[in-house]
C-alpha cells in the first residue's frame, strides 16, 4: 500500500514544469523568430545646388513645361500633359491670338497624317478660299496671297499658315480637312479634350475671335506638342522661301535665336496682346535640357523681350547636373528592441541635367521588414519627382545591425513570443 508524500509530489511537479521550461521555453526563445525593428522616416535631406524658379511675366498667363531630348536632338512632348516646371499670371484661359493655328495645324495632322519631307495631298482652292484672302486683307490681318484654282500642297498650307501666319491659309486647310470651319471646331473641341487641354477653347482656326482662349500651362503643352511633331518642327526649323506660284512668305515666329529661342507662334490682336510659343533648349558640352513655354497678353515687344530674356537667365541659373538622389543620404532609421539600429541610405546616386525650379516632392519610400542584416543589404526602395525630374534607387543598411545572443533571448520572452504569434498571422 502507498503511501501520498507531499514534497515527493511537489518534486515531480516541479521537475516536470522545469522539463517543459526547458523544452519549449528555451527553444522558443533560442531559436524563435525576432521582432522587426522600428522604422522611422526622416525629413529628407536639403537638395543641394541652388533653387532657381523661373522668371515668368506677372501679367497675362504664362508656363514652362520640360521636353524630352532624344539621342538625335529631337525634341519630345510627355504623351499626357505634365505639370508645368512654373507658371505666371493668372490661371484664368485668355485670347490667344495665332496660337490658335498651332492648334489648328496639329489637329489638321491629327486627321491628316503627314509625314516629314513629303509634300501630302495636292489642295485645290476654291472660291471661299479666295473670299478669306479678300476679307482678311480688307481688314489689315495677315494673308498670303492666293488665287482660285491654284494648288497648294498639304505641306506649304501649313508653312504659310504656321511661318506667314496666314489667316486665309488657316481657314483654307481647316474647310480642306473637316469640311466647314463649324466641323473644324467640333473636332479640335474633341482634340483638346483628348490631349487633357481642358482650359483651351477654341471657336475659330485663326485665333482671330476673342473667345478662342487658353491657359499658360495649355499652351505650353501645346508649343510642346508641335515642337515634337516631325512635320511642324521640320517647317519651323527650314522656312520656305517660296510656296505655290513662287510666293515669298516671311516669317513670323522667329525670336531671339541667340537666346536659345525657337519660336513656333508669334502674333498681336488688341484682345489678347502679343503671345508668343516656343520652345528653348539650354546647352552644356553634348548635353542639353529643353522645355516649352506660351507668354500670352504682353502689353508690347519690348515687354517680350525683356521678360524672355529674364527667363533664359533664370534658366541658365537653374538648369545643371543635379543629384536628384545622392548615394549615403539617409532616408530611414531603424531601431531594434535589442539595441542595434542602422539607417536605411541612397545605395546610387542618380544625377539628372535638369532644371532645379523648386525642392523635390516628398519621396516615395517602400521599406522590407528588417530583423538584422549586414551593412548594404537592400532594405527597400525610394522614389522621388520634382522639377529636376524623376529618379528612384534602392535603400541600402548604412552598418550592420547583428541578432541579439542567447542571454538576451532567454531573459527578454515577451517580445519573442509577441514575434511568434505575428509569424503565424
Amino acid at each position: 500500500m502507498s503511501t501520498f508524500r507531499p514534497g515527493r509530489f511537489i518534486g515531480v511537479l516541479v521537475g516536470t514544469v522545469a522539463i517543459l521550461a526547458v523544452g519549449v521555453y528555451g527553444p522558443a526563445t533560442l531559436l524563435g523568430p525576432l521582432p522587426a525593428a522600428t522604422a522611422t522616416l526622416l525629413p529628407a535631406p536639403t537638395a543641394s545646388g541652388t533653387v532657381s524658379p523661373p522668371v515668368l511675366p506677372v501679367a497675362g498667363t504664362s508656363a514652362v513645361s520640360a521636353l524630352t531630348v532624344s539621342d538625335s536632338g529631337a525634341l519630345e512632348a510627355p504623351v499626357t500633359p505634365l505639370a508645368p516646371i512654373a507658371a505666371g499670371g493668372t490661371a484664368d484661359p485668355l485670347p490667344l491670338a495665332s496660337i490658335a493655328k498651332v492648334i489648328t495645324a496639329l489637329v489638321v495632322l491629327d486627321e491628316k497624317p503627314l509625314a516629314a519631307g513629303e509634300p501630302g495631298p495636292a489642295v485645290t482652292l476654291t472660291t471661299a478660299d479666295y473670299q478669306s484672302y479678300l476679307d482678311y486683307t480688307a481688314v489689315g490681318a495677315r494673308t498670303v496671297t492666293v488665287f482660285q484654282g491654284e494648288v497648294w500642297s498639304e505641306q506649304e498650307l501649313l508653312q504659310a499658315m504656321l511661318l506667314g501666319s496666314s489667316n486665309n491659309h488657316a481657314d483654307t486647310i481647316a474647310r480642306w480637312a473637316f469640311g466647314s470651319i463649324d466641323a473644324y471646331v467640333t473636332a479640335a473641341t474633341a482634340w483638346l479634350a483628348k490631349a487633357g487641354l481642358s482650359d483651351t477653347s477654341v471657336v475659330d482656326a485663326t485665333g482671330l475671335h476673342d473667345a478662342s482662349v487658353g491657359t499658360g500651362t495649355d499652351l505650353a503643352a501645346v508649343a510642346g506638342l508641335a515642337a515634337g511633331s516631325p512635320v511642324i518642327s521640320e517647317i519651323l526649323a527650314s522656312p520656305a522661301s517660296a510656296l505655290a506660284g513662287r510666293r515669298g512668305v516671311d516669317n513670323t515666329t522667329a525670336y531671339l535665336p541667340e537666346e536659345g529661342i525657337t519660336g513656333i507662334s508669334r502674333s498681336y490682336t488688341d484682345a489678347a496682346g502679343v503671345c508668343f510659343l516656343f520652345t528653348a533648349r539650354i546647352d552644356d558640352g553634348d548635353r542639353t535640357f529643353a522645355f516649352s513655354g506660351a507668354i500670352v497678353g504682353e502689353p508690347d515687344y519690348d515687354t517680350l523681350t525683356a521678360d524672355l530674356v529674364a527667363l533664359m537667365d533664370s534658366a541658365r541659373a537653374g538648369v545643371g547636373d543635379l543629384p536628384v538622389l545622392r548615394q549615403g543620404d539617409k532616408y530611414v532609421n531603424f531601431q531594434t528592441v535589442w539595441g542595434p539600429s542602422a539607417s536605411g541610405v541612397v545605395g546610387v546616386s542618380k544625377t539628372r541635367f535638369a532644371w532645379q525650379a523648386a525642392a523635390t516632392t516628398t519621396p516615395d519610400i517602400t521599406l522590407d521588414p528588417v530583423v538584422d542584416g549586414r551593412e548594404g543589404k537592400v532594405i527597400g526602395h525610394i522614389a522621388v519627382s520634382g522639377t529636376a525630374g524623376e529618379a528612384s534607387s534602392s535603400l541600402k543598411l548604412d552598418s550592420t545591425i547583428s541578432a541579439p545572443g542567447p542571454g538576451w533571448r532567454l531573459t527578454h520572452p515577451i517580445p519573442l513570443i509577441e514575434a511568434l504569434l505575428d509569424s503565424r498571422g
